[in-house]
């Protein structure tokens, strides 16, 4: 299976025109037992209560009955469960769960829409991809702004992307390279199978559920032909200066030499989104003086440029240790503050556990924090954190009874021997 998938992406790579008029029957057996046992088991259960284990039970059974169904055209998807996950801004995001069976063939979607796809997005598109990352779209982005004129930057922010994406347009991208009715029935099922919340079912005529297996290559390809295609295509062949994009799913950052075109470019983009059903979050988008010119000539009225987060980071105007101008990043303080209430949180409710335990997976979790955050000019933010975290811990180490167990010189002593991890640099924005 591996194999055709791969010949189908090689085929749509050499052949940029080439519709694919006949690959549903690559979603067969053998292809979902493959979907199957990539599968995490320790996902929440959609509505029917079905886990992975219990769908494991009778597997072969389970899937030649799901493959006859997708054959005959009588396969249903059930509707999702939808839950509200708090966000740190008091408000909160959608999550839809969906039935094991379900996830399985979304799966099998996702890989078929991938090998067709793929081929086709561009290097300044980095979300949800193979062998891409944030970190990658950082590095992208630092090249563009200190290697390039860039002059000015467009922070933008689109309102309620994955809840707003249109059936239609999703149907029409896909419809562009895949004309296989089987392929375009199961896309158009799974967007139409509604959610249950609360106990009432509807269905809208917008939206890519997020948790659907298929909603991050749903999102990429709505993202390619609305914004990235047409930014590479259509926008920089009217620009006199430099001009780029970055994009890491709905997150993106644009880079221009000249305001005018900055300017004309955005109101371009609020247009093109309104077009396609989405629109810009006004309050979170704005157009900031930045870069090399931008901060020697603010200099001189002793001024700094603004600063912009992208990806968790706080991007700001620099110099390096030989005085050269850098772009350098910091965790955004938002992302900090959170991260510090999730670990008081965390520490607060295994407080009572085996001291050895608690040092355990509070490195764990600091390990994995530093991978993602410790990258070039922010040690000293990951530093700061975890002489947070220490200072946490050190409160409630003293909550465990009515006595206090530790002054600062003891609890000083107990880190000799149970030392909490350092921060170092994993990732190198210049590597």
């Amino acid at each position: 299976m591996t194999t055709k998938l791969a010949r189908i992406s090689e085929l749509s790579k050499e052949n940029p025109d080439m519709k694919f008029n006949s690959i549903g029957h690559l979603i067969n057996f053998d292809m979902l037992k493959a979907c199957h046992n990539k599968m995490d088991g320790r996902k929440a259960f959609g509505i029917d209560g079905i886990s992975k284990a219990d769908y494991d039970r009778n597997l072969d059974e389970n899937l030649r009955n799901l493959e006859q169904r997708l054959k005959n055209k009588s396969y249903r998807p059930k509707p999702a469960r939808k839950v509200e996950i708090p966000k740190e801004n008091g408000k909160t995001r959608p999550l839809s769960i969906y039935a094991y069976e379900d996830k399985l063939v979304q799966e099998a979607l996702r890989e078929i829409l991938e090998a067709v796809f793929e081929p086709h997005f561009y290097e300044n598109m980095c979300g949800f991809r193979p062998n891409r990352s944030c970190h990658g779209a950082i590095r992208k982005l630092n090249d563009m702004i200190e290697g390039q004129r860039t002059n000015y930057i467009l922070d933008a922010d689109i309102s309620g992307f994955f809840d707003n994406l249109s059936h239609d347009w999703i149907i029409k991208f896909i419809s562009s390279r895949i004309t296989d009715p089987n392929i375009i029935r199961l896309v158009e099922r799974m967007l139409k199978a509604g959610v249950l919340k609360e106990g009432e079912f509807y269905v809208d005529d917008f939206g890519a559920g997020q948790g659907s297996v298929c909603s991050p290559i749903i999102a990429n390809i709505y993202m390619h032909y609305v914004l990235i295609w047409w930014f590479n295509e259509k926008i920089k062949p009217l620009m006199k200066g430099f001009c780029d994009v970055v994009a890491y799913a709905d997150d993106f950052v644009c880079c221009f030499q000249y305001k005018k075109e900055a300017e004309m470019f955005y109101e371009l983009l609020k247009k093109r989104m309104g077009h396609f059903g989405l629109t810009l979050e006004e309050s979170k988008t704005r157009l900031i003086y930045f870069g090399r010119f931008a901060e020697d000539n603010l200099a001189r009225d002793n001024k700094k440029p603004e600063t912009f987060d992208f990806l968790g980071f706080t991007h700001y105007c620099s110099k390096s240790r030989n005085g050269k101008f850098r772009v350098k990043h910091r965790t955004a303080g938002k992302k900090f503050r959170k991260k510090c209430k999730q670990m008081n949180i965390t520490i607060r409710d295994m407080r009572f556990e085996k001291k050895k335990c608690i040092l355990k997976k509070v490195n764990q979790i600091l390990t994995g924090y530093y991978h993602y955050y410790d990258i070039t000019d922010n040690y000293q933010m990951m530093d700061n954190f975890r002489k947070r975290v220490i200072r946490i811990l050190f409160f409630w180490m003293n909550r465990r009874s009515q006595r206090k167990s530790y002054t600062w010189d003891g609890f000083n002593e107990f880190l000799k021997s149970h030392p909490i991890v350092k921060p170092k640099i994993y990732v190198s924005i210049y590597g």
